[in-house]
């Protein structure tokens, strides 16, 4: 909205400048490059604010993989973050690498892998393992979503 209003003020002061019959009026000209600024000031603003939302929307959109082979639990290391508690990864049944998350809590992760049937995305992480669910997705959902924050 703040693009829209400051792109129409800079026009506004644009046409009023070179229609107006008053002797003065060409000098208003002079503040139209600040409020053109100021549209694209906002149409910044808007970019950056939005980027993350629109990627993680799209990112929804991504297939989710099942796979019947192993989850591996791991500590950290040093390329771990700060308070991260280690990792886990869903790996092929010949025990090659499918995906693997930063996991973050209060204690360090075993050194462990299971043999399981992984639901999982990459964007989301692993959603059920074995039939159950790891409380990354809600097991109920309203129509639309809306309602959903009170039910969790």
């Amino acid at each position: 909205m703040g693009t829209i209003f400051f792109a129409f003020l800079t026009w506004g002061i644009i046409w009023r400048a070179h229609h107006s019959q008053a002797p003065d009026a060409g000098s208003i000209i002079v503040i139209a490059p600040i409020f053109a600024l100021g549209a694209l000031a906002f149409t910044v603003y808007a970019i950056a604010v939005m980027t993350a939302p629109i990627r993680a929307f799209l990112q929804t959109f991504a297939p989710i993989y099942i796979v019947d082979g192993y989850v591996r639990y791991r500590p950290p290391d040093e390329f771990s973050d700060v308070d991260s508690s280690g990792y886990v990864a869903v790996l092929f049944e010949d025990r090659d690498l499918a995906c693997e998350w930063e996991a973050f809590g209060e204690q360090a992760l075993p050194e462990r892998t299971i043999p399981a049937l992984s639901e999982f995305s990459t964007y989301g992480g692993i959603h059920k393992i074995d039939g159950v669910a790891t409380g990354v997705l809600p097991e109920r959902t309203t129509p639309f979503m809306i309602g959903l924050a009170r039910r969790l």
